[in-house]
């Protein structure tokens, strides 16, 4: 290999560093949480209010008769869950992992007759906003389009045993 090509692969993995070092944390299962970055970390979402960005969602796109249509009472339960507490500490202490329990909850629990990975991934990103995560603070996006995308999808594709790492990699991914 010469010097050019030798300079080229060095750019390449210094612009990629942070997601290769991430993969490797993930090989040797070493994923931690990130240092929370939150803004306004006690920002709930309400069922109901749930439910009326959820009917807006479906508006938007003009999606079928039963998009958002529940199944069971999984759903509310899911956005009580990140709320949980034990011996009075939070079992989900940042927004980040609250954000990312949501959208492991919601895309795993199958509440809705259509429209499961769709709903999760839109309270995801709206919970983000309301805890000032969605937004880095030069106005890009926290988490690429992509990267959503490829995420709710391994997620949805994931192991009940595989829900800690599935937490953890979407905390990890949100700022990348």
């Amino acid at each position: 290999m010469n010097t050019q090509e030798t300079l080229a692969l060095q750019t390449v993995i210094a612009d990629f560093r942070p997601a290769l070092e991430t993969l490797d944390r993930y090989d040797h299962e070493q994923l931690a949480y990130p240092k929370s970055t939150a803004v306004n970390a006690g920002e709930r979402i309400t069922y109901e209010e749930a439910m009326e960005a959820i009917a807006v969602l479906k508006e938007m796109f003009n999606d079928s008769d039963i998009f958002g249509t529940e199944k069971d009472a999984s759903f509310k339960s899911s956005l009580g869950q990140i709320y949980q507490t034990f011996g009075g500490k939070e079992l989900y202490p940042t927004a980040e992992i609250k954000a990312a329990m949501l959208l492991y909850l919601v895309v795993k629990n199958h509440s809705f007759v259509d429209g499961n990975k769709r709903i999760a991934a839109f309270v995801f990103l709206w919970f983000l906003s309301r805890n000032g995560l969605l937004y880095k603070a030069d106005g890009s996006k926290n988490i690429a389009d992509g990267t959503l995308v490829a995420l709710t999808l391994l997620i949805a594709e994931s192991k009940p045993e595989e829900r800690e790492t599935m937490v953890r990699l979407a905390t990890n991914l949100l700022g990348m």
